[in-house]
């Protein structure tokens, strides 16, 4: 089936979640998610009744925020609080970083109880699995995407753009592979072509994380093709 720069916008989530993002960030955010429909839009916690501010009236863009972002060295406790409050703050999405330094060391318990009680906490809330595939062996990306499947995530996320790489095809491969249709996988950090986004789509990805100047680059891509077929 071929896509339209709809349905390409509805498979990408918009982000301003470094550090220096404030306000001005937020507000493009919201706009440009208006203008091209991009179906979420993710912001660090702080910020979220901004947002929710900012979308209102708009309820086919979701709110979403991170969680243990972005080492994932957050204790379990804090974590879940971090689940609760944005739930009270308005979130219909989060993104969850995995406490990647216990999955090296081999402590899969933790991570499977990190994972397994987030995912309670936060309810009717999806939850999107941040692996940080970067710093992952074949083996520790196959543990946790398993992990992430019993314990009832919604996706499993490749990367959270802070790493050097993310979602390179080679991984996307490795996970679309491994996981079949079990779970939904959200590729993010370094996309940026129109052409990277279809493959990985077509490899099983059903969900992009993607910078906010590359998103409508692409947007205007599949656009321009659209009106020459």
């Amino acid at each position: 089936m071929e896509l339209k720069p709809h349905d390409i916008a509805r498979m990408i989530d918009i982000s301003a979640v470094q550090a220096p993002h404030g306000e001005k960030e937020i507000r493009e955010l919201a706009t440009y998610a208006r203008e091209y429909r991009f179906i979420a839009v993710h912001v660090l916690p702080s910020w979220v009744p901004f947002l929710k501010e900012l979308l209102q009236g708009e309820d086919d863009i979701f709110i979403g925020s991170p969680v243990g972002f972005p080492s994932g060295g957050n204790s379990l406790e804090v974590k879940v609080r971090e689940a609760e409050q944005l739930i009270k703050d308005g979130v219909q999405e989060m993104d969850m970083m995995i406490n990647i330094g216990k999955l090296i060391s081999g402590d899969t318990a933790y991570v499977k109880e990190e994972i397994d009680t987030v995912i309670e906490a936060a309810g009717s809330v999806p939850v999107k699995v941040i692996l940080e595939v970067y710093y992952l062996s074949e083996e520790q990306i196959k543990t946790a995407c398993r992990l992430c499947i019993d314990g009832g995530a919604e996706f499993i996320k490749t990367s959270t753009g802070w790493a050097p790489t993310g979602a390179t095809m080679e991984t996307i491969r490795l996970i679309t592979g491994f996981v079949g249709r079990e779970i939904q996988v959200k590729a993010a950090g370094g996309i940026r072509t129109l052409d990277t986004l279809l493959e990985m789509h077509k490899l099983g990805v059903t969900r992009f994380g993607i910078n906010v100047d590359a998103s409508m680059e692409i947007i205007r891509e599949s656009t321009s093709r659209k009106a020459r077929s």
